[in-house]
């Protein structure tokens, strides 16, 4: 079994890839060139949603869970995001807000699923033995 704090490192840098992997997938759709720095430029303002989510609600703790730290995170990356997308000049509209929502929350609340599944079904095949 994994310690607390090796899971946590684990969501952490999950999140991380995944939403610079959100980010280029974007920026490569979009022909923009340049998709490594591209990718980072874009997805700043979702990493600091998402630490901001982290922080808020202590994700660390449970990091893996789906009900309050992958929603919280997700929504966290979303909504700051956008607002910092905003603040900062980039573009903020709707079809990209719905885009971002639907896509970060199948990485962020997709692989926590999954990993809710392996757990689970390991745990009962442990019962079994």
């Amino acid at each position: 079994m994994t310690s607390p704090f090796k899971a946590g490192i684990y969501a952490a840098v999950a999140d991380l890839l995944l939403i610079l992997a959100f980010a280029a997938i974007g920026r490569e759709a979009h022909a923009r060139g340049d998709i490594i720095g591209g990718a980072f430029t874009t997805a700043w303002p979702f990493l600091a949603g998402a630490a901001i989510g982290w922080i808020a609600l202590r994700a660390w703790r449970s990091p893996l869970v789906l009900w309050p730290s992958g929603v919280g995170i997700w929504i966290g990356a979303v909504i700051v995001g956008m607002l910092l997308r905003a603040a900062t000049g980039q573009t903020v509209v709707l079809a990209f807000v719905i885009v971002a929502l639907i896509s970060l929350g199948v990485f962020l609340l997709g692989y926590r699923a999954v990993t809710a599944l392996v757990i689970r079904m390991s745990r009962r095949r442990q019962r079994r033995a």
